[in-house]
């Protein structure tokens, strides 16, 4: 909020720092697999000659309907809506005054709203009192294979209190209402959709007083209705209607993708017949039961059989789908903000506007940008980017070499890695450090070359206990910090718990992916409660590195053995010695089970030979054969109380715990 004496970052900069980041948000974006995408491919280039057949057979139908609909007489008057959008060429209301606004690349095309799965349209607020309601759409869908995107809804602007029209959000491939609420209603069990990808389908759902839901599709009624009390209304002014989005704030899978021919809301409950009217009344609109009575048994036979293979590719598609593409988080691009200096960091007192940049406290490299203050944000992270690495920032190569000497002896020639400025730790070799990063440089900034030379060196191959170590380097030197031996490092709660799942012969290596869950998870009331699990479950003796990490709960073994708190970031871990480490590598369930798979292998592959068995047993935990003394005593134990009690006992040397 103001400049402080021997801080080297002004408030200013501090501004135009933050004015260097702006605009990035949390999202997510879609990783491919190759090899399955071109599957998919295969599976979508059948779909197309499928769906092209059945749309031959439909087109013929539709006319044989639209003619006999020219000879006869017109039916019952569709019921009068609230509101209307018909989306020819705007998304103005055409029956009173809710006209749709478009967030994002929504548009209008040939009479249709077009939606991209990244955009929506929403109204102003509705001012009447809405109780008993009925949402009514012709949609086209982008894809079957999307899960939770909405039609229409209607919701408050906060997202908690909202009725929806969605598509396959639990069920896939199928429509549903939305939360009410956050009560959840049940499943109309309908059947699930094959032709809203290559066609508009009417679909309407209505809400009645007593808490029933009802959903119809083609004016028909879809799977069962299914029951939800009480009923949530309205006021006057609180809700909006919203086109493409499930409920706010839009992300996730709330969106949808395809095209929205027509749509309406109803401030009451419309009946099975009303529906049935309003759905024949959609002009060019046929039902399928209409289509289907004007087909000849041929054409309804080779129909039958065109949509059942589509239902089956599609069934094939959306597995494979899961497999070629999966979503993973991460910061997402948007407009630069204009960024402006806080009085006393008051959001009411903003001052001048500040361009992006950074600081001049390393003098070598210019601090501003030379950017305008609504550059882009790509273009302000790229100077960004472009500062930090620059060749005449001294800090920058210092650092990263820094960081991978740490990694590599558990400790940075600076033993604060984060902080090389007044308050950070001197170099414990300077020039080394200044040598490192000037050869960094030179080498192209490539951190395979830097492992390589660290891990090559005579420094790294160090004995932690050499034999020719001068006597007196403890009392000179008790942390080491001068490196006259090498580091003793236990391994790393990950590490530990990959180690052990991999010496019993229990680690899935499989790589990539999604990760693993073992935690139970249960919603109450709008929180969150993750309970550990001991499981060995399919896909849960993955390497830790791949294990769902909830804030909320944290794996016991692995907190133990000084695991850091995942809703915080650790530059250095702490290393601590407690008897709650001996305790858990004695007692603790996952332990106890790798103990057990380690001695089930040991038996298979050495049966009956106690001698061998434990032999072996030395090799896969120890990596060495035993002593006479060791070998004497593990014999004894296995002997009185089994292998499972052997494997226990390594897992606690301290051979295995630590990196010598």
């Amino acid at each position: 909020c103001h400049d402080h004496k021997f801080d080297p970052v002004t408030q200013r900069e501090y501004y135009q720092l933050a004015s260097a980041i702006s605009g990035l948000g949390f999202g997510t974006r879609t990783v491919s697999i190759p090899d399955e995408q071109a599957k998919l491919a295969g599976l979508d280039r059948r779909l197309e000659d499928l769906r092209t057949d059945v749309a031959a057979l439909d087109e013929a139908a539709d006319r044989r309907v639209l003619a006999s609909r020219k000879r006869g007489t017109s039916g019952p008057a569709p019921p009068r809506p609230l509101a209307r959008w018909d989306f020819e060429g705007d998304l103005r209301d055409s029956i009173g005054s809710l006209h749709g606004t478009a967030v994002g690349p929504a548009r209008t095309e040939r009479g249709a709203l077009v939606l991209d799965g990244t955009s929506f349209v929403a109204t102003p607020p509705v001012q009447t009192d809405v109780a008993e309601k009925t949402l009514e759409a012709w949609v086209r869908l982008g894809t079957l294979a999307q899960r939770g995107g909405a039609a229409i809804a209607i919701g408050t602007r906060d997202g908690v209190i909202f009725d929806a029209l969605v598509f396959g959000e639990r069920e896939p491939g199928r429509w549903m209402a939305g939360s009410n609420n956050f009560q959840r209603s049940g499943s109309f069990d309908g059947s699930d959709e094959a032709e809203a990808e290559h066609r508009p389908v009417h679909v309407a759902i209505v809400y009645r007083a007593d808490g029933t839901i009802e959903g119809y599709r083609e004016g028909r009624p879809y799977g069962r209705p299914t029951r939800i009390a009480p009923l949530q209304g309205f006021a006057p002014g609180d809700a909006e209607i919203v086109f493409g989005l499930r409920h706010r704030p839009a992300g996730g899978n709330r969106l949808l993708t395809g095209e929205i021919h027509r749509a309406a809301f109803y401030d009451r409950a419309l009946s099975p017949a009303e529906i049935a009217a309003s759905a024949a009344a959609a002009g060019e609109s046929v039902s399928e039961a209409e289509r289907t009575a004007v087909l000849t048994d041929s054409e309804r036979l080779r129909r039958t059989a065109l949509v059942g293979e589509i239902e089956d590719v599609s069934r094939k598609r959306a597995k494979l789908a899961a497999l070629a593409a999966v979503q993973v988080h991460t910061l997402t691009p948007g407009a630069g903000e204009t960024v402006r200096v806080l009085g006393r960091g008051d959001p009411d007192a903003a001052g001048e506007i500040v361009p992006p940049g950074t600081t001049t406290a390393i003098a070598s490299v210019a601090a501003d940008f030379g950017l305008p203050p609504d550059a882009s944000e790509a273009e302000r992270r790229r100077r960004l980017a472009d500062w930090i690495t620059h060749e005449d920032n001294p800090l920058f190569a210092r650092v990263v070499v820094n960081r991978v000497w740490h990694h590599h002896f558990g400790a940075g020639l600076v033993e604060t890695p984060s902080d090389f400025g007044f308050n950070g730790g001197r170099p414990s070799h300077p020039d080394l450090l200044d040598w490192l990063a000037v050869e960094f440089r030179r080498h192209g900034q490539r951190l395979s070359w830097l492992h390589r030379l660290i891990v090559t060196s005579h420094t790294y191959r160090q004995a932690s206990r050499p034999s020719d170590a001068d006597p007196r380097g403890p009392a000179l030197d008790a942390d080491n910090r001068l490196l006259w031996h090498g580091p003793a490092r236990r391994l790393e709660a990950e590490s530990l718990r990959d180690a052990m799942l991999a010496v019993s012969g229990a680690l899935d290596d499989t790589r990539g992916g999604p990760g693993f869950r073992d935690v139970s998870i249960t919603l109450n009331n709008g929180t969150t409660y993750y309970e550990p699990l001991d499981t060995d479950a399919p896909g849960t003796s993955r390497r830790t590195i791949y294990r769902f990490s909830p804030r909320g709960s944290r794996s016991a073994l692995l907190e133990t053995f000084d695991c850091p708190d995942p809703s915080a970031t650790a530059p250095r871990r702490t290393v601590t010695t407690t008897p709650l480490q001996s305790l858990a590598l004695m007692n603790d369930a996952l332990v106890l089970r790798m103990a057990d798979a380690f001695a089930a292998r040991i038996e298979a592959e050495q049966t009956g030979n106690v001698s061998r068995q434990v032999a072996r047993a030395w090799r896969l935990a120890i990596g060495r054969e035993p002593d006479a003394d060791e070998r004497r005593l593990s014999e004894r134990l296995v002997t009185a109380h089994g292998l499972e009690a052997l494997c226990r006992g390594l897992f606690n040397v301290t051979e295995f715990v630590v990196i010598d």
